[in-house]
């Protein structure tokens, strides 16, 4: 705690350290504009030659009273109330030797004089008088007597003062409740608050750190003839809130934003330490400059045909590489996240990584042991279900779709269930279902009038054997009825088969499943399960929570570039015309589907054993590990996640239990309270009247809520995207498109399908071009940067001063590390056959650390991808 008095005639020691503005700056990356991608990385390489060799010059340019720092006691106050504030002073010299600076971090040394009467310095003010902004990473003052060492984390940019309307300040590492806030520093406690909300007007500009709300009123062109509905604001298309930039309004539609450059509050752009900023922006240039050049060559040039025409061609996408005239390779090889994403080996030659999916085996994909296995260790493992009655119901209004009511028989799946019946397979539990019937028949009519989409709304029935994998016995193909949505589905059923043309038939089946897997996992189970519904959390915590707060320390590297990714997500990947809508089934309907599932989405069931219980796929077992006992017993993301959502949950117990001793105390916490209710009503505020949210009443239900926020941004992201590539790179494995219907029989299509089965698939499945997109993507997506900070890490060891919390932080990680172990051993146990696989492809995407790059596994603890 703070304390003591300073002798008169002292002087405060200081350490200030700071990053320029340089290479890496997010502005640098995202020029790309009329110069090309060649023109933009011209301008980044020169720079960095320029800091490399001007060392001394940027140092310098941060003396001369450049830099001013003004101590803010937390002891004494002034005449107002406020703690006093100390003397403007400068930096003096710099320290080019410092052992423990980062890489590009310059230190300065600065000395403060005070006396007895100023007290325990708790905050300070700092100016920056220079033209361009600068990192500030951190300050320590030394030596204080009867006190020590003092360390400011602060990690912010700092513009040029008169950018600001207040000073800004900085708070001292210290933890405190606002009820027990030193009297001198509450009310700047107060006022930083307000500064982060702002007043709800005006324009963002690059420097704001202001955190406000909008609905998704920008991901069309209204007046370029693309418009989207607006999500978010209305009970037809509810929605999470995405962070406010005010740009000017559409012509056609005044309550429309106009595309263009996303604000993102500052300091939550990209540190520039961060290499997936090229990863980042990567993305960026695809959408802007590679994948036109692709098209072009494609279709312009007519390079090569827009389809694949075998399973061997598709595998020399990894193995020989696609082709480029010289232009195009000339536009992406200057770019180093680009060479390095397409491995240009050789001259004129795109080349993808090989996808672990077919690193082992190049056929094991087709089986049916594979299909149903990545149900439950595959990049989507969180919608299989338990079937529950027979034949399997739709909740969809009967009046608008009619009967939905699922046409399978028993006899249809009683033919290879080894003599079991449906029944004793329902009271056993042995039967699953993937259905995606009621995500896809509203939007079936619309997206099947979209060019080259020809889909069904898909369920898949499956048995679980005795050894504990799963044999899928039938999948029901719908399409909504020709004369009107309203008369209900016409469906087929098809069977498993191993020859002839039925194999055929059901190999197209398994792929209009996965088609419907694939859009129902980019667009819900990956961008508006974590994602979306994550960037309202960030907005609150930093509108109403200080860096003092308890509960702020403990969220905010959570949301670290979430809402930058968010940003960057809403002008090139989930935009009108932008890559989702170009390489996945739903097309411009991607996103509004995705405002459907939102309306029945439950905050408390993001918590994974309240979810699996929900999916009938665990039962409450006082006596079992984790307190539930799993149906599917060999289901790997269930069983490792249990294991990471427990070790979650009693880390944020003993953290939390440290400062909120009673349920009291959480209820007269005025900054969680106002937290909290501005989450729900305004961040989610479609759904602000839904019964079960917490009422943030309890220390129970602050608990279980922190450990439903960190679980969302760790582990549940990284299990549903680390995967994409390696499963989904392989686009016969993971297809995003179909364009054809299953042939019958007479057509000239199901004579092709006898003669040629590859290239029936083919013909169905998505094509070149949209493959191109589609890898070029989920490689960025699927990869870690090399300062990723992993779950039970953080990016300082100086986060908090709290020594019981730092104890506590220690058991986590060494708890993750553990779990580690055990999952490396289970994956190495033959016994498990759904953790590896007829790919031979061990489950490994909730292991908490990982290298940098394409790796399969690791938990970051943000959605910072």
């Amino acid at each position: 705690m703070l304390g003591g008095i300073f002798n008169k005639g002292q002087k405060i020691k200081g350490t200030v350290v700071l990053m320029p503005k340089n290479v890496l700056d997010f502005n640098a990356i995202t020029s790309i504009g009329s110069g090309g991608v060649t023109g933009a990385v011209t301008g980044v390489l020169g720079g960095v030659t320029s800091v490399a060799g001007n060392l001394v010059d940027t140092a310098t340019a941060f003396l001369s009273r450049n830099v001013s720092l003004q101590l803010i006691s937390a002891t004494q106050t002034d005449a107002n109330g406020k703690g006093k504030v100390g003397k403007e002073t400068y930096l003096e010299s710099h320290l080019p030797t410092l052992p423990t600076l980062g890489a590009r971090q310059d230190a300065f040394s600065i000395f403060f004089e005070y006396d007895a009467s100023f007290g325990i310095p708790g905050a300070f003010y700092i100016k920056n008088f220079k033209t361009d902004e600068f990192y500030l990473v951190s300050v320590t003052l030394e030596d204080i007597p009867n006190h020590g060492t003092i360390h400011f984390v602060c990690n912010s940019w700092i513009y040029n003062f008169r950018s600001y309307q207040k000073n800004r300040i900085f708070f001292v590492n210290d933890t405190y409740l606002p009820s027990a806030t030193p009297a001198p520093l509450l009310k700047y406690r107060e006022e930083e608050l307000e500064t982060l909300r702002g007043d709800g007007t005006g324009k963002r500009k690059d420097y704001d750190r202001i955190y406000d709300y909008d609905v998704y009123n920008d991901l069309g062109d209204p007046d370029g003839g693309n418009p989207r509905p607006i999500l978010g604001g209305s009970s037809i298309y509810p929605y999470p809130r995405r962070v406010r930039t005010g740009r000017e309004r559409t012509r056609t539609d005044p309550n429309s934003e106009k595309p263009g450059e996303m604000y993102v509050p500052r300091d939550e752009n990209f540190g520039h330490l961060k290499s997936s900023d090229f990863l980042t922006y990567g993305i960026k240039s695809l959408s802007q400059n590679v994948l036109p050049l692709f098209k072009s060559v494609i279709f312009d040039l007519n390079f090569t045909p827009n389809e694949f025409d075998s399973f061997d061609e598709v595998r020399g996408l990894y193995e020989g590489g696609i082709k480029l005239p010289t232009n195009v390779l000339s536009q992406i090889s200057p770019l180093p996240v680009l060479k390095e994403i397409f491995r240009t080996d050789g001259e004129n030659v795109l080349q993808f990584p090989p996808p672990h999916v077919i690193k082992v085996s190049k056929s094991a994909w087709m089986t049916d042991e594979e299909f149903a296995r990545e149900m439950v260790a595959g990049v989507n493992p969180g919608v299989i279900r338990c079937l529950q009655e027979f034949p399997p119901l739709s909740t969809l209004d009967p009046t608008l779709y009619g009967d939905q009511t699922s046409t399978i028989t028993k006899e249809n799946l009683e033919i290879n269930m080894g003599g079991v019946t449906v029944e004793q397979a329902l009271g056993s539990q042995r039967l699953f279902i993937l259905d995606y019937q009621d995500a896809f028949i509203p939007y079936l009519t619309r997206i099947n009038s979209l060019p080259n989409a020809k889909a069904y709304a898909t369920r898949t029935i499956l048995f679980l054997k005795e050894d504990g994998s799963l044999k899928p016995l039938a999948i029901e193909l719908s399409k909504p009825h020709p004369d009107g949505d309203n008369l209900g589905a016409v469906s087929k059923v098809v069977l498993p088969a191993s020859e002839g043309v039925d194999s055929t038939i059901w190999l197209l089946a398994k792929a209009h499943v996965i088609v419907n897997d694939s859009g129902y996992h980019q667009l819900m189970s990956h961008w508006l399960n974590t994602h979306a519904v994550m960037e309202p959390f960030a907005i609150a915590t930093n509108r109403h929570l200080s860096v003092l707060h308890p509960i702020y320390k403990l969220l905010y590297p959570h949301y670290r570039d979430t809402i930058n990714i968010n940003g960057l997500a809403r002008q090139s990947l989930i935009n009108a015309g932008g890559i989702i809508e170009q390489s996945f089934l739903p097309g411009k309907y991607s996103i509004e589907m995705s405002s459907a599932v939102y309306k029945n989405w439950v905050f408390t069931d993001q918590a994974l054993p309240a979810d699996l219980i929900k999916r009938g796929l665990a039962v409450a077992d006082p006596s079992a590990p984790h307190g539930l006992r799993l149906v599917i017993e060999d289901y790997p993301y269930a069983v490792d996640g249990l294991e990471i959502w427990d070790a979650i949950k009693t880390w944020v117990e003993e953290y939390v239990s440290l400062y909120y001793p009673t349920d009291a105390s959480v209820q007269q916490d005025t900054e969680l309270q106002a937290f909290w209710k501005d989450a729900v009503e305004k961040g989610h505020g479609d759904l602000k009247d839904k019964p079960w949210w917490p009422k943030m009443q309890t220390l129970e239900e602050l608990i279980q809520s922190c450990s439903i926020i960190i679980w969302t941004a760790s582990a549940l992201h990284a299990a549903v995207n680390f995967g994409q590539y390696p499963y989904g790179g392989y686009i016969l494995n993971r297809p995003t498109l179909s364009r054809r219907f299953i042939p019958e029989p007479g057509t000239k299509e199901y004579d092709e399908m006898v003669k040629s089965p590859q290239k029936a698939y083919l013909r169905t499945i998505t094509p070149k071009y949209q493959t191109l997109v589609d890898l070029s993507v989920i490689e960025i997506l699927s990869r870690h940067a090399s300062d990723e900070v992993y779950l039970g890490q953080r990016d300082t060891p100086n986060w908090t001063n709290h020594t019981k919390a730092l104890e506590a932080f220690k058991r986590f990680g060494n708890k993750l590390a553990e779990i580690e172990g055990k999952i490396n051993a289970r994956n190495n146990d033959s016994s498990l056959k759904n953790r590896f696989g007829p790919v031979q492809l061990p489950y490994t995407l909730l292991h908490r650390s990982s290298e940098e790059g394409l790796t399969f596994k690791g938990i970051p603890n943000s959605i910072s991808i």
